[in-house]
């Protein structure tokens, strides 16, 4: 399981102040929960950020960012930031600020059954 342990602690470091953040190995990565509902990712030198889908198109349009694909599909509300877009301060919070917003609306995913 690979993933840039430098923005990770950049990750920890500016959710200081959330509550109830759990941090989950997945996605060979490691994944940030925030009210048991999969915030950001880190994997390998980027994070994969749940985004509002509503704005999805949007940001690819106006950042520099792509969208996740899975078995072929564009998965609407995903996207991925290479570390070179997160150089300062500034530019990786405001990736964690718009993962934090839609977090407040997005739907929980499911438990599985034992």
């Amino acid at each position: 399981m690979a993933y840039n342990e430098n923005l990770v602690n950049r990750i920890r470091e500016a959710l200081v102040e959330q509550k109830n953040i759990e941090e989950k190995k997945m996605f060979q990565g490691l994944c940030f929960m925030v009210n048991d509902k999969m915030c950001i990712c880190v994997r390998n030198n980027h994070i994969m950020c749940r985004i509002d889908p509503d704005i999805f198109g949007s940001v690819l349009e106006e950042k520099n960012c792509s969208p996740m694909i899975h078995n072929g599909k564009i998965m609407r509300g995903f996207v991925f930031v290479e570390d070179e877009e997160l150089k300062t301060s500034k530019d990786l919070v405001w990736w964690i600020n718009l993962s934090l917003e839609y977090n407040k609306i997005a739907k929980s995913a499911s438990k599985k059954r034992k």
